[in-house]
């Protein structure tokens, strides 16, 4: 009977931290191409691409690529050529936004849409499926009940969803904000991350409700608790966000959600892994070691009003102790835990009087007893410093966390996990037309096999029994190789004496026999076929929210029924004020100013005049519009003068619904 596959998908900057994702136990990995992913300061070559597909192929992990931007008319060739390139580098897949990749020759290779494509509804998810997407990220915004629906409609196409990572606060593909503001677009892999700036929030009389708090700043993803959850709804691909994070973050997530998915595996064997192998580590996972704001999980569960970190987007760390004393050149810490360890070179914050995060690097540490330390601060690189005085409100006192714990970064720089594949050993003789030998057989866990002979006499041993413990302990010896002996059979007679040099020989030639039985064993994923005639789509006008950017792009929708097809708002006909952002967050709900909340919350509900809401950063005005029905609000602005004339030398070669 087939049992649905469990997908771990890991993200990788590089093709380096993308093979040790695969060491650390990803089902596959997903990673920038040369160009067109929507993350352009982690691209890769197709070379370097190619290295990393042929090391996760051997334990049959999948590499995704990412071609998720939104293109121009002359960048759909390019686009095209790459595609192709990565397709014979033997890619499993390209993950996209831009429709118009369905109406050119691309290569038959699976495509699954990125999470910019902004799947809410059972509708839009069906659509996708009927037009030939393989696999979906749904939007992280949706709650369980939400994803039930969609997998009740979504039959042919596999449902992922992120499980871990930053949290984007507009829905994805909805935030034109970083545009408007720099020039710079989220949906061209270039988001300049306004949504992590202190905000004054403000009513329409202008009285303040909050000062400089980072209200559009949203804690981490953290679906650990979740995943049984998320599986009985119908989610089957598991994503780690973060293809900016470094080595160690991916090796201790994609380690730490190993581990979790291992124990689900184990207590539910309906499911089964996609891919061949177990990893072990020389550490305990702790995702909390890495960059965070504090995790939570979103709105799986429901609407929470803890979601946010309004009062940093950095990462204070973990908690640590507190300061005992201050001196002019150093300060003493009390530990929490009298037996932790403080090193040269962690870095410590806390934060000050105003709220705000403050954070400096331990030049020396000195043990002074039980719990107690001595810091003198790295104070080379303040200007002018002249002591501890310029550590703004550090104080006697002062709650003391760790992000940067230079023990914990030695660990991970060193080779912290091991992936092998289990197989069965059988040793037996084999006799044919007057020839005999020995005929070793690995049968590895995925029922491939891999076989060498050899033709020798038998020589029976003077000592039958170390003679068969040496024949287990040769033929056993796979350190070297993605194998690890699970079993080994050998015949009831087999007290032979063969020489070690036959049996490493032997063992050898059964392992290449083995490998290529794996490559050759491994098929390509099946593109979609898509529905013809072609799906309706769910609307008959798209607005600039469907992010339409070239002439191929609105002749797909065109194509599937849709009759008006405005622009995306990169073609710069939007010039007024627009939603620049929509999102599940609701900065009136988390100040407590929602008529949907209880009465009686504590905060100042009744007190101001909640709708609308202005947001004021510098000379930048944002208004906020709630849409209570959907639980959606928006936040409304238009494009900063100075940017619009920047960017009117852009191309010409871009949709518009105007010309």
């Amino acid at each position: 009977m087939h049992r649905p596959h469990l997908e771990l998908l890991s993200p990788a900057r590089n093709a380096e931290i993308g093979i040790e994702a695969i060491n650390h136990g990803a089902d596959a990995v997903y990673i920038g191409g040369p160009d067109m992913g929507a993350r352009d300061k982690a691209t890769n070559s197709v070379a370097d691409i190619a290295r990393l597909v042929s090391h996760a192929h051997r334990f049959h992990s999948r590499i995704f690529v990412t071609l998720n931007t939104i293109l121009r008319d002359d960048e759909l060739e390019p686009a095209r050529r790459m595609a192709w390139q990565l397709y014979d580098a033997g890619v499993d897949a390209l993950i996209i936004q831009d429709m118009g990749l369905l109406e050119i020759d691309m290569p038959p290779i699976q495509l699954h849409a990125s999470t910019q494509t902004d799947i809410r509804t059972p509708a839009k998810a069906r659509f996708l499926q009927d037009s030939g997407i393989s696999q979906m990220v749904l939007a992280r915004e949706l709650t369980l009940q939400q994803i039930s629906a969609i997998a009740a409609e979504v039959q042919q196409a596999t449902l992922e969803f992120f499980i871990h990572g930053a949290l984007c606060v507009a829905y994805s593909g909805q935030c034109f904000i970083s545009h408007a503001h720099t020039g710079r677009s989220a949906n061209r892999g270039n988001c300049s991350q306004e949504c992590r700036l202190p905000f004054t929030v403000k009513d329409q009389a202008g009285q303040i409700i909050a000062h400089d708090k980072h209200v559009l700043s949203l804690k981490d993803n953290d679906q650990s608790l979740n995943l049984d959850a998320l599986v009985d709804a119908g989610v089957r691909c598991f994503k780690i966000e973060g293809r900016y994070k470094d080595m160690a973050t991916v090796k201790n997530v994609t380690a730490h959600y190993r581990v979790l998915f291992d124990e689900l595996l184990e207590r539910r064997p309906e499911f089964a892994r996609s891919s061949s192998g177990r990893s072990t580590f020389t550490f305990t996972p702790q995702p909390e070691q890495g960059f965070n704001r504090g995790g939570t999980d979103y709105f799986v569960n429901g609407r929470k009003e803890d979601i946010g970190s309004f009062d940093t987007p950095k990462h204070a760390g973990l908690p640590l102790g507190h300061v005992a004393a201050v001196a002019p050149r150093h300060f003493d810490v009390v530990l929490d835990d009298p037996a932790a360890v403080l090193n040269n070179g962690d870095s410590i914050t806390w934060t000050d009087l105003q709220g705000e995060l403050q954070g400096v690097q331990a030049n020396t540490t000195q043990h002074l007893s039980g719990g107690l330390w001595r810091v003198e601060p790295n104070l080379a690189a303040r200007a002018g410093s002249t002591g501890t005085k310029d550590l703004k409100d550090l104080r006697k006192g002062a709650v003391l966390h760790r992000n940067r714990d230079m023990d914990w970064e030695r660990l991970m720089a060193k080779p912290s996990a091991e992936r092998r594949i289990a197989v069965d050993v059988l040793l037996s003789p084999w006799n044919d037309a007057g020839r005999s030998g020995l005929e070793l057989t690995l049968l590895d866990e995925d029922g491939f096999s891999g076989a060498a002979r050899i033709e020798r006499a038998f020589e029976p041993a003077r000592d039958a029994e170390r003679a068969v413990q040496t024949l287990r302990d040769q033929l056993t010896r796979l350190g070297n190789t993605d194998y690890v002996a699970r079993d080994v059979h050998l015949p009831a007679d087999a007290a032979w004496f063969v020489p070690a040099s036959v049996l490493n020989g032997l063992r050898r030639d059964a392992v290449v026999a083995l490998d290529t039985a794996r490559t050759q064993g491994l098929e390509r994923l099946p593109r979609a076929v898509p529905l013809d005639p072609p799906a309706d789509y769910p609307e008959d006008t798209v607005s600039y929210l469907a992010n339409v950017y070239n002439h191929k792009a609105a002749a797909f929708y065109a194509r599937h029924g849709v009759k008006i097809i405005e622009s995306a708002y990169e073609s710069h006909e939007e010039l007024g004020e627009v939603s620049l952002m929509i999102t599940k967050h609701c900065v009136r709900y988390s100040l407590s100013l929602c008529p949907k909340q209880a009465k009686g919350v504590v905060g100042v509900q009744g007190t101001v005049r909640a709708q609308p809401l202005v947001l004021q950063h510098g000379d930048d005005t944002l208004t906020l519009r709630f849409d209570c029905k959907p639980c959606e609000m928006h936040v409304v602005g238009r494009m900063r003068p100075g940017v619009l004339r920047q960017l009117r030398d852009q191309p010409a070669t871009v949709y518009r619904a105007r010309e």
